[in-house]
């Protein structure tokens, strides 16, 4: 994944914004790079975790705090990355384009001219070619409407042997996918759709 989003925009020096922090997954990728990292998430219970993987790192140079995608507390034109990884689609999931479109106009709002957004989304656990899911159709269009660019990428989890595969994959993704699972890789496909407003 960090490889694939350098190929995008090289993080170096800058300053960025994390929708959907949760535990911290893209902190970790990101910070040690950029200038400034604030991470923002509506669970403080997930971002206590992001917080103590960060301060793990040794680094100062970010910020976590509860906020939802449609409100949020930065300043006009202060980033010069925003990304969300699993999680802005969720905007359509659980509401519609208005709530959609309410998150990207706070996206414009922080970026700064000139700016990137990047949103990760799965486009298939499980499955042996990526897939656009059922439940993101939606957002998948819309994403398309604004004149996204995309990439897919191979994510697939490898675990240690096909028991604990099994009992992961079940404990995650549910027993009828775990039923499923005949080796200790899982396959996964992400993708990254980017665009400079």
């Amino acid at each position: 994944m960090p490889k694939a989003i350098e190929e995008i925009l090289p993080t170096a020096g800058l300053d960025i914004i994390d929708l959907g922090a949760g535990t911290g997954r893209l902190e970790r990728l990101l910070a040690a790079r950029a200038r400034s990292l604030r991470a923002f998430d509506s669970s403080g219970h997930m971002l206590k975790v992001a917080e103590t993987c960060l301060r793990s790192m040794g680094l100062e140079n970010w910020q976590v705090q509860v906020a939802d995608h449609r409100q949020l507390p930065a300043a006009d034109a202060s980033a010069d990355l925003v990304v969300s990884g699993w999680s802005f689609s969720y905007l359509s999931v659980w509401g519609d384009r208005s709530q959609v479109e309410a998150g990207w106009g706070q996206v414009e709002r922080v970026l700064r001219p000139g700016g990137t957004v990047i949103f990760i989304e799965s486009l298939g656990t499980g499955s042996q070619a990526p897939i656009r899911l059922e439940h993101l159709s939606d957002y998948y269009a819309w994403l398309d409407e604004k004149g996204f660019a995309s990439r897919q990428i191979s994510t697939d989890y490898r675990f240690k042997n096909v028991q604990e595969a099994r009992e992961l994959v079940g404990f995650f993704f549910g027993e009828q996918m775990a039923a499923g699972v005949e080796t200790e890789i899982l396959p996964e496909f992400t993708g990254l759709w980017w665009l400079k407003p």
